[in-house]
């Protein structure tokens, strides 16, 4: 069993609720197969439920219920998997383009019995078309500058990106906010999420995008 301090196993119980259980199954399997298949690295195990976990799945707070999720260069599932568990309400779409990953990925839903589920093998640009999200979710995938391309496109117009970041968020956005102007996006904020919840809060970019009402 991976470790949980009382502080992460109460932020825990307030995001996971009676899905706690699996929750843990999920830190167990990157604890042990996800570490030996190369998704997340030994130094990490320590660290699992506060730097990745709680981390990710304190987003479920920004997600409006009943939304089809894509989150894009899912990874060890992160923060896609820690969605789909915290959130049965969300219909998830993980999109991996490693094999390796996509494996392992699927083998954790399907162990967990995750129904909402939906793990897909391609890029982002190629996704574009054949899934239609209403918010996407990335994580340590790209800077914002690109990241914008890889996720805008997949809300097919109307939706929000959801992007967990780090300190550079602010300057980020403002390396991006052409790019994000042009692809739709109509409002960029910083949002700072589980204060009340973690040691260390989770930093989010948001952007909301409707190209109907595009700004020039």
């Amino acid at each position: 069993m991976v470790d949980i301090t009382p502080a992460e196993l109460a932020a825990a119980e307030k995001i996971f609720g009676d899905r706690l259980d699996l929750a843990k199954r999920y830190v167990e399997h990157l604890a042990t197969s996800g570490t030996e298949r190369g998704l997340i690295g030994p130094r990490e195990i320590p660290r699992l439920w506060s730097r990745h976990v709680l981390n990710c799945a304190v987003i479920e707070s920004e997600i409006p219920e009943g939304s089809h999720v894509a989150d894009v260069g899912s990874g060890a599932g992160l923060p896609g998997l820690c969605l789909a568990i915290a959130r049965p309400d969300l219909e998830l779409t993980l999109i991996e383009p490693l094999e390796r990953r996509v494996i392992w990925l699927q083998e954790v839903v399907d162990d967990l019995g995750l129904d909402n589920v939906t793990v897909m093998r391609t890029r982002a640009e190629l996704a574009v078309g054949h899934v239609e999200a209403d918010v996407v979710t990335a994580r340590a995938v790209s800077a914002l500058s690109n990241l914008a391309g890889l996720t805008i496109p997949l809300l097919a117009g109307k939706g929000e990106v959801v992007a967990i970041k780090g300190r550079s968020a602010a300057d980020e956005i403002e390396k991006a906010a052409k790019t994000i102007r042009k692809l739709g996006g109509v409002e960029t904020s910083v949002l700072t999420v589980g204060e009340n919840l973690l040691e260390e809060p989770t930093t989010v970019v948001r952007i909301v995008v409707n190209k109907s009402q595009k700004k020039a």
